[in-house]
């Protein structure tokens, strides 16, 4: 009796049989090139988004002015060598756009402006004596002045002291924070060490103007400087004291 097998050996070149329901096929071209378009277009799209956000947010920046240099309080603005532009987004209150930028040439600051600040509306004047004040040249000799050099904006307090001969003389405040305008000259000559007159123009309220213009011909009046973070009297700012 003889049995037969039903198994045969696979043909030469035959490909082996693989489970149903798997597969190791990767895809063909034809089939990834739809994937790779719809990416294209969505980066497309993306760059488009962000090119108009950018475009927005351009839009919403605007010029205005801002200090150079800084600059105290009273000081003669120069459009050119004292301001320059400087560019914010969003909320801008009061400030002065830089197209207006001429109109300030000449004006006079009404408190200390920063470098990289921006100026807003009040932050200059066109006049330089606010109202209830007064502008007072005093010459000083070496003695009468701090050694260290003064600048425009600082704070002062002026002092009448008894003349040489006058005995028994009290010395009396007769403005305790007057501010430097300007100033010109030094007390000591910067190569021969030599004393020269310092002239300096502070501001000062006008019920104090001539009993520190008469101590100043009578040379009778000292300058003693003040912290910055004391506040003058009177002051360009907007109200004056």
């Amino acid at each position: 009796m003889s049995f037969s097998s039903t198994n045969r050996a696979p043909a030469v070149g035959a490909r082996a049989a693989k489970p149903a329901g798997t597969t190791n096929r990767l895809p063909g071209g034809r089939e990834r090139r739809p994937a790779l378009a719809a990416l294209a277009v969505i980066l497309i799209l993306l760059g488009a988004a962000g090119s108009a956000l950018i475009a927005i947010n351009n839009g919403e920046r605007q010029y205005y002015v801002a200090a150079k240099v800084p600059l105290p309080p009273g000081h003669l603005i120069d459009k050119d060598n004292d301001l320059t532009r400087g560019d914010l987004a969003g909320a801008t209150g009061r400030l002065v756009p830089w197209s207006e930028l001429e109109r300030l040439d000449g004006q006079y600051t009404t408190s200390w402006i920063y470098p990289g600040q921006f100026l807003a509306e009040g932050s200059t004047t066109r006049d330089p004596v606010p109202e209830g004040g007064a502008l007072v040249g005093i010459s000083l000799e070496g003695g009468r002045a701090p050694s260290e050099e003064l600048q425009q904006g600082d704070i002062v307090r002026l002092i009448r002291v008894p003349a040489a001969n006058q005995d028994g003389g009290v010395p009396q405040i007769i403005a305790p924070a007057a501010s430097i305008k300007s100033k010109s000259g030094a007390l000591t000559d910067a190569k021969t060490n030599a004393g020269t007159t310092l002239n300096v123009t502070v501001l000062v309220p006008d019920e104090r103007a001539t009993a520190v213009a008469a101590a100043a011909a009578a040379k009778t009046l000292v300058l003693v400087k003040l912290s910055s973070a004391v506040k003058p009297e009177i002051s360009n700012a907007t109200g004056g004291r």
